[in-house]
């Protein structure tokens, strides 16, 4: 097993097939010339040589400057601020990383009271400027723990839940990314407007 440049995880050996039955095309769109699966997984090895699988291949973000972005590896170091239940980084071939936050639902009117806010509704407290400062502090958190090309510039937190009920999440909860892309796009172009604009 090893890497590639781009973090694809490569494996070959015994355990590996030698192709597609009958189809030499696919064959070689997958396997290399010296027998390296491309497994589509990106991954990290860490000094004791053990394999952290981050992200599907297809699921990278490039940036406007050809940097890959693993947004899968963000939204997870997002989630674990307790006011976040969902997050979804965007940015392919966009100049920088963004975020739409999704406030966690069950959590929030506790953080409220123990932060002397009324909670009426979930859009009401997404507008408050004190959550506002809470998810810039959990942004900025997460900024300080990767590259520069991976940092969050800007995000805006939703009014509404992400639920099994709603569109923008699968049974397993993993992100239904083009539903979103197409639900939320004016907030993603937004996003990337001149700021104040």
């Amino acid at each position: 097993m090893r890497l590639a440049e781009d973090g694809e995880v490569l494996v070959r050996g015994g355990n590996v097939s030698p192709g597609y039955f009958r189809d030499p095309e696919r064959t070689a769109e997958t396997i290399d010339p010296d027998g390296w699966l491309q497994t589509g997984d990106i991954g990290t090895l860490d000094e004791d040589g053990y394999l952290t699988i981050i992200d599907r291949k297809k699921e990278l973000l490039i940036t406007a400057g050809g940097k890959n972005v693993s947004p899968a590896n963000l939204e997870g170091l997002l989630k674990q601020h307790p006011l976040i239940g969902q997050a979804c980084v965007v940015g392919d071939r966009r100049p920088y990383v963004a975020a739409l936050i999704v406030l966690d639902a069950e959590v929030a009117p506790t953080w409220a009271q123990h932060n002397g806010l009324r909670f009426s509704s979930l859009a009401d407290f997404s507008r408050e400027p004190r959550v506002h400062a809470e998810i810039q502090q959990a942004v900025d958190d997460v900024n300080q723990r990767v590259s520069q090309v991976e940092r969050v510039k800007r995000f805006v937190i939703l009014p509404d839940e992400w639920t099994l009920d709603g569109e923008e999440l699968t049974p397993t909860l993993k992100l239904k990314r083009r539903v979103i892309y197409q639900k939320y796009g004016e907030e993603i172009d937004r996003l990337y407007a001149p700021a104040g604009g």
